[in-house]
Formats: structure tokens, sequence, C-alpha cells
């Protein structure tokens, strides 16, 4: 299927998704979580895939924001059906069962740093700028940005960007905690997919179930996630991955998953 904005190439397990919309710095429209949903229903049909990386085109902007010229002449309706549509999508993004690796090459602002977000973890380039700049233009974050960035860098960190509308550079998001790597531009990709080929190595239902209880613990309280926590742990064990994992170790071996 051909699409306008998106590319995916995948490689030995490994999804690389493009943001091609370098004329407008990678701006997300309603066209772009079009493609994105068609896009994600061939990603979760993939039983193949282990790990995602999505990057944007260019060195300038990983997703510069929303496109505020198709936002501009918006009423109340049709920004809540604007912002239903990120929340729907990101949400998706969020959801996969596999990790998400979001390689930021420039600008994540707005909805740019809300799409980083919804991914599991986040390199990014040494001129990376992240900011939720929505208050300037009289606005909040529509895309869950409210919601991931206390969770990910606390209330008062989270705050401070949202009602400053201050962009940050990469090494303050790594400090943080917005960012969990910082390397030069040019070896971006490259750190994405060792990465992406480290956690590729591992046993593919213990990282998704990794996945899944942490996602599902920070939602409920510490003790139920904690027996949520042991049910998994105990449900692994006795299954072809976990029996190769064990004997690949005693044996001082590499293990080799089941299929």
């Amino acid at each position: 299927m051909f699409f306008e904005i998106l590319k995916l190439e995948v490689t030995d397990g490994i999804g690389l998704l493009t943001i091609s919309r370098p004329h407008a710095l990678n701006a997300l429209n309603m066209a772009f979580f079009a493609e994105m949903n068609l896009v994600l229903n061939d990603i979760e049909k993939n039983e193949q895939l282990k790990v995602l990386i999505i990057t944007g085109e260019g060195s300038k902007s990983f997703v510069a924001g929303a496109d505020i010229s198709e936002m501009v002449n918006m009423n109340a309706e049709e920004g809540y059906r604007f912002a239903k549509s990120g929340h729907d999508t990101l949400n998706r993004i969020a959801g996969l069962p596999i990790p998400v690796i979001a390689a930021v090459n420039g600008f994540a602002l707005g909805g740019g740093c809300e799409l980083s977000m919804a991914c599991d973890i986040r390199i990014a380039s040494s001129t990376a700028k992240f900011g939720q700049p929505e208050v300037n233009l009289g606005l909040i974050p529509g895309y869950a940005g409210t919601q991931r960035l206390p969770r990910i860098v606390g209330i008062s960190n989270a705050l401070w960007l949202l009602m400053s509308g201050d962009a940050v550079t990469a090494e303050v998001a790594m400090r943080i905690g917005l960012v969990q790597m910082v390397v030069e531009p040019e070896i971006l990709l490259e750190e994405a997919f060792k990465l992406a080929r480290r956690i590729a190595s591992k046993g593919p239902e213990a990282v998704k179930m990794v996945k899944r209880v942490v996602h599902r613990g920070i939602e409920t309280d510490f003790g139920s996630a904690c027996e949520d926590e042991a049910r998994m742990f105990a449900g692994l064990f006795g299954t072809p991955e976990s029996q190769e994992g064990m004997k690949a170790f005693l044996e001082k071996r590499p293990p080799v998953w089941p299929d």
C-alpha cells in the first residue's frame, strides 16, 4: 500500500517507521492520523515484528507539532474530533505489545513531544528540542500531553514545561527523565537500531510481558500491581521460552528462542 506521509521498512524483526512531511517539519495533520492507523493495522498483525522505531525525515524535525494551518479555523466540535483522533492513534501506538523507540532527530514540540511520549523509550539527537508550547497559542496539549508528561517527568517538571511553553534541549530532557539517551545526530538511527537489536535478542514474550505489567501497574495501586507481576512471572514458568532461556544460561550459550 502506498502512503504519502509514512514509510515503513522491516528488517530482521525491527521496523523503522519514518514520518515524511519535511516541507511542514513533519507536522501532524488528519492525513497523518489516517495513514498511521492503516500502518498500525499492519503492524498489529505482523507477528514477526519485535521492535518498532519511529523517526522523522530530515535532520530538522522529528515532528514540529500539530499542523496549525489545519487547526486555525476549527470550532470546538472540530477541535474535539481533532484531539480524539490524536488520543486514539497515540494510544494505539502506546498499546502496541512490542517495544516502541522514538528516535528524535530535531524538533519534538507539541504533538511531536506527545508522539514521542507515546513511545516506550526516547533516544534523542544532541540537536533535538522538546516542549509543549500550546499555551503560546492560547491552547493546551490535545494529544494526552497533560497526562503522559507528568507520568514521565513528575508533576513539577511537567507543569514547568506545560505552563511556560519552554522548549528544552535534549540534555535537559534527559536530566528530567523525558529522554533516555542523547547521541550525535549522525549516529542517531545507528544507536536506535543497536538498542532495538539488543531488545529483540531477548525472550520475546518476556519483553512483551514487561511492557504489559509496567503499563498496567502504573494505573493501579502498588499491592495490586505486585500481585499482577507475581502472576505474570509465574505464568512464564514451564513455557518453551523460559525453559530455553534458563537452559541456555546454565549451559553458557546464547538462547535460541522458539518461534
